[in-house]
């Protein structure tokens, strides 16, 4: 096994690395540390994996040195849907996913970081037919990938100046099928354009807009981090909550949850009302409650 893991300097506090290794790194003072070297095979594995996550490559064996050849990605999270790793620091650092359809092919919701290799490992999987974008902060890699892929690319109006020339942009605020099985919500709130994608009644890519956090064991919203209007957000998911059906929960930051539908729609009403009752207040990735 590789000993001597450590996190450097330039850990952000995204969050990935724990999400992918909670039992072997944890947070401290505000950022991700090693609390204990990996034990078995396993346990490196997932060192790896949060490694080959992070989008400032902070996490290193003794060697400094990642192998590629123990890259992992994607790594899947369900039947359907595959974790993308390889967070991108244009990206805010945020969490991409690969949705499988029946057809054999996929859809990318948001990117991890841009490079040949990923891409044609993507292809290699099925045709990528779409990219879908949540919102602006995680628009960074959209159109590169598209245009490798041969797929289409949708973004919100409320964000378009972030991806001016994708294929498909969603308008308004009422929800469209986009493809077979897959709804697009419009969510203002986070930003002006931030969207989430409903596959299946069973997976919700929530971009920014919500996310599960290990603190609360509850689903919350970024209230800290909001760069439109958490006003905005309350009446979004007022509007939008009680048609929603998942069970999984695939957010762009924070971690992800496998519940039962009906429990995630009860919390989704307690989220709701929750939302309701809170303020505008400034920035503070600080205050996050990962």
């Amino acid at each position: 096994m590789t000993a001597g893991w450590s996190v450097d300097e330039r850990c952000t506090n995204c969050d990935v690395a724990r999400q992918v290794a909670p039992e072997l790194i944890r947070e401290v003072d505000g950022r991700s540390e090693i609390v204990r070297q990996p034990r078995d095979a396993a346990e490196e594995r997932l060192l790896f994996a949060a490694a080959f996550a992070c989008h400032t490559r902070s996490i290193r064996p003794a060697s400094g040195r990642l192998d590629d050849a123990r890259d992992p990605y994607p790594l899947p999270v369900d039947d359907a849907v595959l974790f993308c790793g390889h967070n991108s620091p244009r990206n805010a650092g945020a969490n991409a996913y690969l949705l499988r359809r029946p057809s054999g092919s996929l859809m990318m919701v948001d990117t991890p970081r841009w490079s040949e290799p990923l891409a044609a490992r993507y292809e290699g999987i099925g045709q990528v037919t779409d990219v879908l974008l949540t919102h602006r902060d995680h628009a960074a890699h959209g159109r590169r990938y598209a245009d490798r892929l041969g797929a289409r690319l949708w973004i919100h109006e409320g964000d378009l100046d972030a991806a001016p020339d994708a294929d498909r942009v969603l308008r308004g605020t009422e929800s469209m099928e986009i493809g077979d099985g897959v709804l697009a919500h419009p969510l203002p709130g986070h930003t002006r354009g931030s969207v989430l994608y409903i596959a299946d009644e069973r997976y919700c890519f929530s971009g920014d807009s919500f996310y599960w956090s290990r603190t609360t064991g509850d689903i919350e919203v970024a209230d800290s981090v909001t760069w439109y209007s958490i006003e905005e957000l309350a009446a979004s998911l007022a509007r939008t909550a009680e048609r929603l059906r998942f069970e999984w929960l695939l957010p762009g930051h924070g971690d992800r949850k496998h519940l039962p539908a009906a429990e995630m729609a009860q919390r989704m009403r307690a989220l709701t009302a929750r939302t309701a009752t809170l303020e505008p207040r400034p920035v503070d990735f600080t205050a996050l409650r990962w």
